[in-house]
């Protein structure tokens, strides 16, 4: 799959609960680019009730990571299925080193890599605060799941922004929404000028 080299990808990384989502809906809002959780993409592979689905599921529920061949499998799937795509917003991946190179391999070099940056205190309190305000509940929204999760995010993460230094925006994610919606606008911004 090749995607234009004038279309922006843009990964947004972060432990659960740093405000990834809310921050890509204000990107979609304002560039019209397409997001892509990779989350999103498995919880709905689960939903559908196939067999790779409950294979999946497994996986979630006990806070491992699915493996790369499966995540990039939809997310290629995904991205292949959008026509005239604006921008692409890859929430949540890489989640381990090779992702990065494997998804550069199959479908292009990134552009920009938003890190929204947390302690894991806040991490642990947002998600509990989201999971107890939400109608659906999520398999992996417990916290000795939500410590795991947080604890294998950590371990994977610095492998994964150390290969970027160039493409890294390191954002503080313990400020309100419009203050980081800022930074991030700015770092959008001078990657589009780049285009």
């Amino acid at each position: 799959m090749v995607v234009d080299s004038k279309t922006p990808i843009i990964w947004v990384l972060g432990g659960p609960g740093c405000g990834k989502g809310t921050q890509c809906d204000k990107i979609v809002a304002k560039y019209g680019f397409n997001h892509l959780s990779t989350g999103d993409l498995l919880r709905a592979e689960v939903a559908s009730g196939s067999v790779k689905g409950q294979e999946l599921l497994s996986i979630m529920k006990t806070g491992g990571l699915v493996s790369n061949e499966a995540v990039l499998e939809l997310l290629a799937a995904a991205m292949s299925k959008i026509e005239n795509a604006k921008g692409f917003l890859i929430d949540g991946y890489p989640r381990e080193e090779a992702q990065g190179r494997e998804f550069e391999k199959l479908i292009r070099p990134v552009d920009l890599v938003l890190y929204f940056e947390c302690s894991n205190e806040t991490l642990v309190n947002r998600i509990l605060v989201r999971a107890a305000a939400s109608v659906e509940k999520r398999a992996d929204d417990n916290e000795e799941t939500l410590k795991t999760r947080i604890a294998t995010f950590r371990a994977n993460t610095e492998k994964i922004l150390i290969q970027y230094p160039d493409k890294l925006r390191r954002i503080n994610a313990e400020r309100g929404v419009d203050e980081i919606f800022a930074e991030v606008s700015d770092a959008i911004d001078a990657t589009l000028a780049k285009k």
